[in-house]
Order: C-alpha cells, then structure tokens, then sequence
C-alpha cells in the first residue's frame, strides 16, 4: 500500500511533467510482460518521450492541479494506466505506439490530449499521420528555399547567356 506522503511525491511529479507537455497519451498496458514495457520505454526515450506508470487518481489530480486540459472520459482513467508524455513533438509518441501496436498488439491506447484536443484512443493511426514538427519544419523550409533557389537558378542564366554573348562578341572582333 502506498503511503499519503509517497502519493503526494507521485503526484507532484505528474503536475511537473503535466507542465511541461505538449500532448500526452493514455495507455493500458494490461497483459504486457516486463519485456514489452522494458521496450516500449526504450522506444519511447530514444525520441525524447516519457512514461509514467501511476494510479488513475493521481493521474486525474494533477491533470486537474495543472488545469487547461479537456475533462477526459471516465473509461480513460479506468484499469491499468501509463501516461506516455511527449514535451518537444507532441506526434512523436503516437509514431512509437502505432509501430508497437503493429509489431505486438500492446499497448491500447485509452485516449490521447494534444494542444489542448482529447482524441480517442480509435484515432491512433490518425494521429501517428500526422507531420512531425521536424517535417513541419522541412515542409516550411523547403517552400521558402524553392523560390530563392528559382531566383538564382534565373540569375545564373542570365550571366551564363551574357558571357555566351561576350565570347561570340570577341570572336567575331576577333576575326
């Protein structure tokens, strides 16, 4: 049995990494082994993301302490729960979880909030399709250097034409 000043711990670790979050998924992990957690974790820190396994009050508690969050429906917080935390790229996850769930069939997601938006667990796919903020950011980059890179490509053929014309200029002074 858990103690009232090791609950308050949990807690207040929750509420930090609640304050920190761009989006976070709820998962049952009912009938994994220690294996498949032992893997999915290692998964998950490969990308920056983190697991925390706790009571669904506690959960409830400190998503409520932080406040901003959809209230989430009662068969989220039901039964065994992780919360999976994504701080940088809150699609991230979703990539992770949608491969395991391929590969193994675990975990099931409950549901997912991302800025703000509760998603239902159903949505997985839906949500692991989504851009990454590095592909975001490739997209936006790439459509501001298109046309910079025309604008040169136009102004390298014009100085290629002109030195064309030059050369043929001197040859025929030339002869």
């Amino acid at each position: 049995m858990i103690t009232k000043a090791k609950k308050k711990l949990i807690q207040a670790d929750l509420v930090e990494k609640f304050k920190r979050v761009s989006g976070f998924y709820v998962v049952d992990f009912k009938k994994m082994k220690v294996s498949d957690m032992l893997r999915l974790r290692r998964e998950l820190r490969k990308s920056g993301v983190e697991m925390k396994v706790a009571k669904n009050t506690l959960i409830d508690r400190a998503m409520k302490e932080v406040g901003g969050f959809p209230e989430l429906p009662d068969s989220v917080l039901q039964g065994e729960s992780g919360i999976i935390f994504g701080y940088s790229d809150p699609v991230a996850p979703a990539k992770i979880l949608k491969e395991q769930v391929e590969k193994f069939d675990k975990p099931q997601l409950k549901g997912a909030v991302l800025d703000g938006q509760f998603f239902e667990g159903k949505r997985l796919k839906q949500l692991a399709n989504l851009p990454t903020k590095k592909e975001v950011y490739a997209s936006i980059v790439g459509s501001l250097e298109a046309p910079a890179s025309g604008i040169v490509g136009s102004i390298n053929a014009v100085i290629r034409d002109l030195s064309s014309l030059i050369e043929e200029v001197a040859k025929q002074k030339a002869a």
